[in-house]
Formats: structure tokens, C-alpha cells, sequence
């Protein structure tokens, strides 16, 4: 394999359970950017407002999300610009891919 291609295989991931039918996996990540995925469960919700000092960005993969009474279909790629706030939920389960970009950027 090329020393500069890494490959990561969801189902290896370590899942962490962040609330009740909210969990988490950590993707490759670097100083600059964290990546992951998050599967809710039917009827789950992010266990708090979770505030971004930079942005936030993710794609809905599968289901539907609910931000902020605003319905997010599967195919919806959805920003947040630093400052924001948010508390996502699905009312029939949702898994999303997304990355936060973590400090300065060019």
C-alpha cells in the first residue's frame, strides 16, 4: 500500500455512545480537522447544545435530522459557520460523515 494512502473501515471504529441512541466514531483526524460519524437512533438527540468557535460541516448518509425545527433529508450537505450553536435530532434515525475544522485555517 502507497505510504501516503490511509484507509479506515467503519465497522473497525470503536463506537462511542454519546447519549441514549446517539453514537459516534472518531474518522482519521489531524491538528487542523476532525472527522467522524454519527448514527442516531429513531427519536434521539444530541445530548446538548453543542456551540462552534470554528465550523462545523457534515452529510446526512441516511435517515433524517432535525435542526433547529428544520427537516434534513439524507443528500443534504449542512454547514455551520463558526459562532453557531446547535442540538441536533431525528425523529426516524439519521447517520451523518462530518468534520470540524479545529483551528486558524488559510
Amino acid at each position: 500500500m502507497d505510504p501516503l494512502l490511509s484507509a479506515q473501515l467503519l465497522a473497525d471504529l470503536p463506537p462511542v455512545e454519546v447519549a441514549p441512541g446517539v453514537v459516534r466514531r472518531s474518522l482519521f483526524s489531524s491538528d487542523r480537522l476532525t472527522a467522524w460519524v454519527i448514527d442516531f437512533e429513531p427519536g434521539s438527540r444530541w445530548p446538548e447544545v453543542d456551540h462552534h468557535g470554528e465550523e462545523e460541516r457534515y452529510f446526512v448518509l441516511s435517515g433524517e435530522l432535525i435542526e433547529d425545527g428544520q427537516r434534513i433529508p439524507a443528500g443534504s450537505y449542512v454547514r455551520w459557520a463558526a459562532g453557531s450553536s446547535h442540538q441536533p435530532s431525528s425523529e426516524v434515525g439519521a447517520r451523518i460523515l462530518g468534520h470540524n475544522v479545529v483551528g486558524p485555517h488559510s
